[in-house]
């Protein structure tokens, strides 16, 4: 099962992160930067950057994030990117998150989860998965009919998702934690439905590949969802640049696992930071992963 493959191969690596490649031109280095000034060469120097890093990172990380808004920006040629991207970390031995967030009903939504993590039937009877992936994010705040297209896409292919439940943005509250008729918060609620759409797909360490997205800027209701939710692996952003401290996300794990905790600017910029200055971009990338290795480590065991 998916899940498991995740949590063997956190073990392997002693790393429960993820990295998250939210790479644009911004993040480049001033010689990658220069050369993009076409949408196909900004993707193409996006791609050459994110292949660098996963060269030098696929020893020590489980899995990248690829964050699909920052590839749609550069148009078709950012698709084409993203898809080599997640195809590339793939074939390196990584397992993929990708991070899409979608979010919709019926044969819609059936149709995003064909591009993922399903199949799309061509003329000939032939299937092709355009940008496969392991794991994908997805919105359940449609409902069940938004999410059971991609969960039965889950069941048949060995995937995965991470469903929104308590998100790391500051306003994230403004909705989130609002409480229902039943006294519940709106997130726990939530968080109850990723427990229904997962339910079928529980592997050897108790946890669904059905997941849900609860950030490190929120230790309080993670701590909650944690306790009320114990087969609920949790996707963790918020780390680092967003300001959540390894401390505050010890609370979603459970005797060293239960979750995975994602890091993008603070690896992708790196280079650009004073503790690892005369390091390239790659060497950064790869201190900088081992610093939040050992930050996130000397708290959740």
């Amino acid at each position: 099962m998916i899940i498991d493959k995740l949590i063997d191969r956190i073990k392997e690596t002693d790393n429960p992160s993820v990295i998250g490649l939210d790479t644009c031109i911004d993040y480049l280095p001033d010689e990658m930067r220069s050369k993009c000034v076409t949408l196909k060469e900004a993707a193409s120097q996006i791609a050459e950057f994110n292949f660098d890093l996963i060269d030098a990172l696929k020893d020590v990380i489980p899995a990248v994030k690829v964050q699909i808004a920052y590839y749609e920006m550069y148009g078709v040629d950012g698709f084409l990117a993203f898809r080599d991207t997640v195809k590339y970390a793939r074939e390196s031995g990584l397992l993929v998150i990708s991070d899409i967030k979608r979010n919709d009903i019926g044969s819609t939504a059936s149709a995003y989860s064909k591009a993922h993590i399903g199949k799309t039937v061509l003329a000939d009877g032939s299937e092709v998965t355009p940008f496969e992936t392991d794991f994908i994010t997805v919105n359940g705040y449609l409902g069940s009919d938004g999410i059971l297209p991609f969960v039965a896409d889950c069941k048949k292919y060995d995937k995965g998702a991470f469903a929104l439940v308590k998100t790391s943005n500051p306003t994230s509250g403004e909705l989130q934690d609002r409480t229902m008729d039943d006294g519940r918060t709106l997130y726990d609620n939530m968080a109850s439905l990723v427990d229904t759409w997962g339910k079928e797909l529980i592997g050897k360490y108790g946890y669904s590949s059905i997941g849900a997205v609860v950030g490190a800027t929120h230790a309080e209701q993670a701590k909650l969802i944690r306790k009320a939710h114990p087969n609920t692996f949790f996707l963790i952003p918020g780390y680092g640049a967003q300001g959540g401290k390894a401390e505050d996300l010890a609370v979603c794990f459970e005797n060293g696992i239960g979750g995975i905790v994602n890091s993008s600017r603070g690896i992708l910029c790196a280079y650009r930071k004073d503790a690892y200055r005369g390091l390239d971009y790659r060497e950064a990338a790869l201190k900088a992963c081992l610093d939040m290795k050992e930050d996130i480590n000397k708290y959740i065991k």
